[in-house]
């Protein structure tokens, strides 16, 4: 087998290495799906193992078509010493995961317990999946090995739904270990705590508020009146003495045009008797 070139080498390291890690994941799921009980979760880990089956498939395709050996080694090569070491470093892998697995049947204290570290061991190794296709899809766009980059991209992006469904998955989880493991009297006892405390504040609040307002009014009654009272006569007599000038004033002047009405028909009367007896 001829040897391989530096860009061919790099991209047969780092599909290697997601090849080995996808391997792993297999028998995690395997483990993870026999201990889950929570239906969509469960489904969901089921769907997962098959796209992780295909993702080491296709990863070991590309491996061969770049003049690579599909082996779960970090630096694999073309020479026998290399596949010697690839294939003890399968078995030491593989061993891995088996023992992982095993690991994972009796961790925990209860069944949502166990489910929820499940969950968590998946997340992070879909983030580190996640991490090893970024870097294969940028190294193959920069080499211009435009098959290997889409590859990983679509690998990637199921690698990314899976860690948002875990993203939501985990929160049930651990509600779960609460209402497994704590009792109902230790769930919400602080806050009920803290809720009767700010009732309690806002009621004594209030009192204070309500007697302060009680004596604002009772003590500003009296005031009230009195002002009401000082400042209103004065204004009523000021009222009352310009309407008695004004109706005084008018009677003086109805009295004055009276008076000279009568002068006048006096002065026409006098003046007709005067032609009367000149005639």
């Amino acid at each position: 087998m001829a040897e391989l070139r530096a860009r061919e080498a790099k991209l047969v390291q780092y599909l290697n290495e997601a090849f080995g890690k996808e391997k792993q994941l297999e028998t995690a799921l395997e483990a993870h799906i026999g201990m889950a009980t929570r239906p969509t979760y469960k489904k969901r880990l089921q769907e997962h193992l098959r796209e992780t089956k295909g993702h080491a498939r296709d990863v070991e395709r590309r491996i061969k078509q770049l003049g690579g050996t599909p082996e779960p080694v970090a630096v694999p090569g073309p020479d026998i010493v290399s596949e010697a070491a690839g294939k003890a470093e399968e078995i030491v892998m593989k061993g891995v995961a088996l023992a992982q697995g095993s690991l994972h049947a009796v961790r925990g204290t209860g069944e949502s317990e166990r489910q929820l570290k499940n969950a968590k061991t998946e997340y992070s190794s879909e983030a580190e999946e996640i991490a090893q296709y970024t870097s294969i899809e940028t190294v193959a766009n920069a080499v211009g090995d435009r098959d290997t980059a889409r590859l990983a991209r679509g690998i990637r992006r199921q690698e990314e739904r899976m860690a948002s469904f875990l993203e939501r998955v985990i929160p049930m989880l651990a509600k779960e270990v609460v209402q497994e493991e704590i009792p109902a009297s230790e769930r919400n006892g602080g806050r009920r705590r803290s809720t009767a405390s700010r009732n309690g504040s806002a009621r004594s609040g209030g009192s204070r508020r309500t007697a302060a307002s009680s004596r604002s009014r009772s003590g500003s009654s009296p005031r009230s009146k009195s002002s009401s009272k000082s400042g209103s006569s004065p204004a009523r007599g000021a009222t009352s003495a310009r309407a008695r000038t004004s109706s005084k004033a008018s009677s003086a002047s109805r009295g004055s045009r009276s008076k000279a009405s009568s002068a006048s028909r006096g002065s026409r009367s006098k003046a007709a008797r005067s032609g009367s007896r000149s005639k």
